[in-house]
């Protein structure tokens, strides 16, 4: 007789690989797979993780929120690394020089970076000037700033409740 071991709990569900059919991006997650294996930095395991994700949890960022944390001293040299979108945002007027690695830009978002002086970069830029992710800062959008999450919660119209 063997032991009846449990097989529950031993399959690890992940993405291991985009959905999209992107080739760029299947490009991408080659190159972030083989640095996330041959460098001990968390920073390329990070990138790897979330260039799989779906589009859902790759939120944008708007231009505000990239300024705002780059325009710390410690931050103003570093290359801000958005695994998403750029997006423009009317209400910030002065955008600086700041250096931005993501995976998409907005028309205006790029317009208003370049103009102001700064660089835009792609992932494949990035892994060759800091393989090891060095001097960068890492962000992501906020996940809970989609429409949707304004319907999830209690039901309307009962007490504490604010969905729509």
């Amino acid at each position: 007789m063997g032991i009846d071991v449990s097989h529950r709990n031993k399959r690890k569900v992940r993405r291991t690989h985009p959905a999209s059919e992107d080739i760029y991006l299947g490009l991408l997650v080659k190159v972030y797979r083989f640095l996330a294996r041959r460098t001990d930095k968390k920073f390329n395991k990070i990138i790897l993780k979330r260039l799989c994700m779906s589009r859902n949890n790759r939120p944008p960022v708007s231009i505000k929120k990239l300024v705002k944390n780059m325009k710390t001293d410690d931050n103003k040299e570093k290359i801000a690394v958005v695994v998403g979108t750029v997006t423009d945002d009317s209400r910030i007027f002065q955008v600086p020089k700041i250096r931005i690695c993501a995976i998409k830009f907005t028309d205006n978002a790029q317009k208003r970076i370049l103009a102001a002086g700064g660089e835009i970069l792609t992932f494949d830029q990035l892994a060759k000037i800091s393989p090891l992710g060095t001097n960068t800062v890492l962000m992501r959008g906020s996940l809970k700033a989609r429409t949707s999450y304004r319907y999830f919660g209690r039901g309307a119209g009962l007490p504490q409740s604010h969905t729509r």
